[in-house]
């Protein structure tokens, strides 16, 4: 069966490319806020308001 996570890279290994990387880190910040945010108004609409 193959791997399905790919093991760490080698000492020295090169990075990829830095738009690769920052592409990742753009992706994964704005999903994250996305999904808090779904959170924060759908529990905002399920609590009682006082």
């Amino acid at each position: 069966m193959p791997a399905i996570i790919d093991p760490p890279p080698e000492p020295g290994a090169p990075l990829a490319p830095l738009w690769k990387r920052l592409a990742w880190f753009t992706g994964i910040a704005v999903a994250s806020t996305t999904v808090v945010a779904i959170v924060a108004y759908a529990m905002k609409a399920v609590l009682p308001t006082y």
